[in-house]
């Protein structure tokens, strides 16, 4: 006789669904409407929960910890403000395509709309900023409706999930089923690339005297590190990353040319603009790394391949879409590509690399290494020298992020965790969090300024309950460094709001919260201060630079400019 399955209220339910799942940890916050969950949390030991201090705390942690592993982060939240501070964080990871799924408590069903306390319409607001979000009216609906959320967000392109759950859900009780798997008519992800593009996109890739492979983070995403890092060693030909997709292919080897786009490389942005073949590969074509549209890649037909349909030619006409899993896709190209009888043009891509050796030979990231003043550019580089390239590194968004991405060398993928779509400052801290949590033996390292440290400060709190002993590099050069950059650039040096005249004393903050913290002045200090607090594996260091206010992010393209038209550094700039 069939055993029945047990019989479970609502909050059973979602811990019991979380555990078959495969979750170990949940990012969060108590509140009212989510007390019957927390409670069942409370009694269970194989889900662990961290409590954070503030609700954007648990989404960028939950982020970083996605990012970090390739699992969905799991956030929960109560009604109202709950649901409404998690926001900025969802908006963060759909930017990005983060696979999260947010569990956010809502007042009982039959108060829906009656403006209750702490109710908001969760549903309405995230609609805008999530993959997919799903409201719980029935308690027989929660746990299939928990299986579709993780399905969604991890399926495609990823992406955050809102599962919105009245307090009256949790407290019914019905028969626990937790499918093994989802078929949703609705939802049905390609993955497997059409052959007839992919055999045409073989064909015109092989033919390129000036080639490019621009890839983004959905190479990442996809797992597909490896085909992309075959493909282009198999061709030969120069390559280079997003902002998100830095890592997808080794820095330090020789064909990769530097990120490209507003604060790319000279040669990376060069090559861009006069190559004839674009392989993009899981890149969305961002304004940060087009420039003016009307003159991206005015030599180039373009190969372009996503996993989204709704990417491909969304900003930039392709010749040849592909839509399919990007590790399928590349699979089955480089299959065309080897058995085919054209083979890349060795005297064409000989005078290409030429000219790509010469844009590189203008060396745009050269910086002043002579003063006493600590210049940011010098911190990073002592960073990479110490970890040896293989540090998790967290950023917030602005000058110092920059920095991070053009002199932090990543060879591999998701080493490099920062928000790229959205921009979010306060996200560095608690992305460091949860990637420490994910990784514990790892170094993780936040590179931060001071005007997005403070926003997310109060998880320093959280890395001490949690014993997540970050490196917090603040880059302090006490300005929303990108905006003064602006500021200077475009507005005539009008620095409207852009200092920050009343500063908390970092060293005192960080051990306010039992962490140790360090303020390092001269440039011949800033080896050993690194050294030192590397070496405490036990203990968050907040170490505060005092860095030079004047430095700038170089080379830029101004908005309305091509990738031809950089500004350098005033001593590299060309005739």
């Amino acid at each position: 006789m069939a055993k029945k399955n047990e019989i479970l209220r609502g909050a059973e339910i979602f811990c019991r669904a979380l555990k078959d799942e495969g979750v170990k940890h949940v990012f969060g916050y108590p509140g009212g409407a989510v007390l019957h969950i927390y409670d069942e949390l409370y009694k269970q030991e194989d889900v662990d929960h961290i409590l954070v201090r503030h609700e954007q705390g648990a989404t960028h942690a939950a982020d970083g910890y996605a990012r970090a592993t390739g699992k969905p982060g799991v956030v929960l939240v109560t009604s109202g403000p709950g649901a409404t501070n998690a926001v900025t964080g969802i908006a963060t990871a759909y930017m990005d395509s983060i696979p999260l799924v947010v569990f956010t408590g809502q007042v009982p069903t039959n108060m829906i709309g009656n403006d209750a306390f702490q109710e908001v319409d969760s549903i309405g607001i995230t609609r805008p900023c999530v993959k997919h979000n799903f409201l719980v009216k029935d308690v027989n609906d929660l746990a299939a409706t928990i299986k579709k959320a993780f399905y969604v967000a991890t399926s495609g392109r990823p992406g955050p999930v809102v599962v919105d759950v009245p307090k009256d859900v949790t407290a019914d009780s019905c028969e626990y089923v937790y499918p093994k798997q989802v078929d949703m008519r609705s939802y049905r992800p390609v993955v497997k690339g059409h052959p007839g593009q992919i055999k045409k996109a073989a064909k015109l890739i092989l033919s390129a005297k000036k080639p490019m492979i621009y890839s983004g983070g959905g190479v990442i995403l996809g797992e597909a590190s490896q085909q992309l890092t075959e493909l282009a060693q198999y061709l030969g030909y120069p390559i280079t990353n997003t902002l998100m997709g830095l890592g997808a292919y080794p820095a330090t080897e020789k064909q990769f040319i530097g990120m490209l786009g507003m604060h790319g490389t000279y040669e990376a942005n060069m090559a861009m603009h006069h190559c004839d073949i674009l392989l993009a590969i899981g890149a969305r074509f961002d304004d940060r790394v087009t420039g003016d549209l009307e003159k991206f890649c005015p030599y180039a037909k373009i190969v372009h391949i996503d996993v989204d349909p709704s990417s491909i030619a969304k900003n930039v006409p392709v010749d040849i879409p592909i839509v399919g899993d990007v590790k399928h896709v590349l699979n089955d190209l480089i299959g065309f590509i080897k058995t085919d009888k054209a083979k890349p043009d060795k005297k064409a891509l000989e005078s290409w690399w030429k000219q790509i050796h010469e844009w590189a030979a203008i060396d745009c990231l050269k910086y002043d290494k002579s003063t006493s003043v600590i210049k940011p550019q010098y911190v990073i580089e002592k960073l990479y020298e110490l970890t040896g390239g293989d540090a998790y590194i967290t950023s917030d968004v602005g000058q110092h992020q920059m920095w991070a991405a053009q002199f932090y060398k990543f060879d591999k993928p998701r080493r490099w965790i920062n928000s790229g779509g959205l921009g979010t400052m306060g996200f560095g801290l608690p992305a460091a969090m949860g990637v420490k949590l994910a990784f514990p033996e790892e170094t993780v390292a936040c590179i931060t300024g001071e005007a997005s440290l403070v926003m997310c400060i109060q998880e320093l709190s959280t890395c001490l309950q949690y014993d997540t002993p970050i490196k917090i590099i603040n880059l302090n050069n006490r300005y929303m460094g990108m905006v003064r950059q602006w500021q200077e650039f475009f507005y005539s040096g009008r620095y409207s709001h852009s200092y920050m005249e009343a500063l908390p004393d970092f060293v005192k903050m960080a051990e306010s919260y039992g962490h140790v913290g360090v303020r390092i002045e001269k440039t011949s200090d800033v080896e050993a201060a690194l050294k030192e607090a590397l070496a405490m594996k036990d203990r968050t260091v907040m170490m505060d630079f005092v860095t030079d206010q004047t430095e700038n992010v170089y080379p830029m393209i101004a908005s309305g400019k091509g990738h031809h038209e950089m500004h350098l550094s005033p001593d590299r700039e060309l005739a």
